[in-house]
């Protein structure tokens, strides 16, 4: 879920390449026209550099420049083998033959192997390990049972042999691909791992990397570090930057400071009143992401209005996404029109968010109209319903929740809209619990293929917070899931076929897909956005 409901961004679409014209007056390299250093900053404090259990953006960022998997997103955002020469899959799609390019080497210089591969991933899956992210193994032969601690970890899909792995699938999954290009699949050096214990990953120095830099001077707590070249990376030829230094800078406005005086490379400017102010700069640029923000609709039985699904169809009519993205977020993001975003992936050439396309159009009258139907099927001349939000996650979230509040009272005659603000972790518990009404969240990608999104409307599914229950619904996600899973044409029918229902049935909101504005020094090439997965790629990028 580049799942913003764990703090994380996972998956693998390519966004944007940042290039242009050299803004004058600015990014004066300290004096020396031959500084290749970049400088861009982190809006939090990193949490820490283990592969197998990180989950918070940042984290990923740096571990995605200072590792890599067995494949990595290209500038077309597409996987393509990196520590892997070829992979390739077996007709049924449940056996995978990956074999590894000769020569790998950890930072210390020493041998990376299949074996290497082998360990991460039962380390992943191990119960101990507590990994958030080791659900991404699911499909993989054994992996569930053994998170369950039903089975050994040494008994899941993945076995080496020489330099060759293979990998075993208990049902076909079409994501696998991008999956390998994620920081959980990473390899890990079994010895190096041991040998610091619990201790794994809490400094630069008790990490070993294997990707396009390593990390310098971050001792678990210090706010500055740096990532340098590898040496020992595969593809150390191609990575031009000598070194690139970090800091954290938490307050948006000093960052945007830092950015026009030369002393950051990038900055964001992820507030309206930041975003306005900055419009004209040469550097700015709207960065989209596959998240969408929506309402999820409490459909547990505990909220008998929300049970009737005129009332959830009044309330997704009379939602003026339009307004709301001008008005509300500056014409920053763009209108949903499936809940799947775009930029995520691609039919036949075509974005599947416009291939899914939904008729999401406000409708005053019509849903006024549905409305009063709804109050009188439920007996009542009047409902009050809530919108919960935290504002530590879902940006702006106050002031979406308030125009909300407005544009429902105003056009729903009979519905009374309150507010409920939490902190980011009891929204989370709250949802778990349906204790809520209607909650304000978002959502991002774990791979870039739509079933990340719609996974989330099937009955049962942990992270369904809508708790609904639809057969038809679940028959066709099986389908796209199972039947259907490694013809392309026939699963996106059926997602679309998923998009539809969801739609039709009201099931949730989807009110916007979010993008990132920010400020990008147009003096640097090759410094790529990841939609989803890992967010910042430094391998390629360069000073001019």
């Amino acid at each position: 879920m580049k799942n913003w409901q764990k703090l994380t961004l996972v998956g693998l679409a390519l966004i944007a390449l940042v290039s242009g014209t050299r803004a004058a007056g600015l990014w004066g390299n300290s004096g020396n026209s031959n500084d290749k250093t970049l400088r861009f900053s982190l809006p939090t404090p990193l949490n820490g550099l283990d592969s197998a259990t990180i989950t918070d953006e940042y984290s990923i960022t740096v571990v995605g420049n200072v590792g890599e998997g067995l494949m990595r997103v290209d500038k077309n955002g597409k996987p393509q083998p990196s520590l892997a020469k070829s992979v390739k899959s077996s007709s049924d799609g449940k056996t995978w033959t990956i074999k590894l390019r000769s020569g790998l080497k950890w930072s210390d210089g020493s041998k990376l192997t299949a074996k290497d591969v082998v360990y991460a991933w039962q380390r992943a899956n191990d119960q101990k390990t507590a990994s958030e992210y080791a659900y991404l193994y699911s499909g993989i032969k054994n992996a569930d049972a053994i998170q369950a601690g039903k089975v050994d970890k040494k008994n899941l899909g993945i076995k080496a042999s020489g330099n060759t792995l293979t990998v075993s699938l208990e049902k076909p999954m079409p994501q696998f691909k991008s999956l390998l290009t994620f920081p959980t699949f990473f390899p890990q050096k079994q010895s190096f791992v041991e040998k610091y214990g619990k201790k794994y990953g809490t400094t630069a120095s008790k990490t070993l990397y294997n990707g396009p830099y390593t990390f310098k001077g971050w001792n678990g707590t210090n706010n500055k570090f740096k990532l340098v070249k590898n040496k020992y990376y595969w593809d150390a030829k191609n990575v031009k930057t000598p070194e690139i230094d970090l800091q954290v800078v938490q307050k948006p406005e000093v960052a945007v400071h830092m950015y026009k005086t030369g002393k950051l490379d990038s900055a964001l400017v992820n507030t309206p009143q930041l975003s306005q102010a900055n419009k004209t700069n040469k550097g700015y640029q709207i960065t989209p992401q596959a998240t969408t923000v929506f309402l999820a609709y409490n459909q547990s039985g505990n909220v008998k209005a929300l049970n009737n699904k005129k009332i959830r169809q009044a309330l997704n009519m009379v939602t003026n996404r339009s307004e709301l993205n001008s008005q509300v977020l500056s014409g920053t993001s763009t209108p949903a029109t499936s809940f799947t975003p775009k930029g995520l992936s691609t039919v036949n050439g075509t974005d599947f968010a416009t291939y899914a396309k939904q008729d999401y159009t406000y409708n005053e009258s019509e849903a006024q109209k549905l409305f009063k139907e709804g109050l009188s099927e439920l007996g009542e001349k009047s409902i009050t319903l809530e919108i919960e939000a935290d504002t530590d996650r879902v940006a702006n979230a106050k002031d979406v929740v308030n125009y909300l509040q407005g544009q429902w009272s105003k056009n729903l005659p009979g519905l009374k809209v309150t507010e409920k603000f939490v902190p980011f972790k009891q929204r989370l518990q709250d949802g778990t619990d349906a204790n809520f009404q209607v909650m304000l969240t978002q959502w991002g990608a774990d791979y870039a293929e739509p079933t990340t999104f719609l996974d989330l409307a099937s009955t049962g599914n942990a992270n369904n917070y809508n708790h609904n229950s639809n057969a038809d619904y679940d028959a066709l996600w099986n389908k796209a899931k199972g039947a259907d899973a490694t013809n392309d044409t026939k699963r996106a029918a059926d997602e679309k076929g998923l998009e539809k229902i969801i739609h039709q049935e009201a099931i949730l909101n989807p009110l916007y897909y979010q993008a990132q504005p920010e400020l990008v020094n147009p003096n640097i090439t090759g410094f790529y956005h990841h939609a989803v997965g890992v967010p910042l790629d430094f391998k390629l990028a360069a000073r001019k």
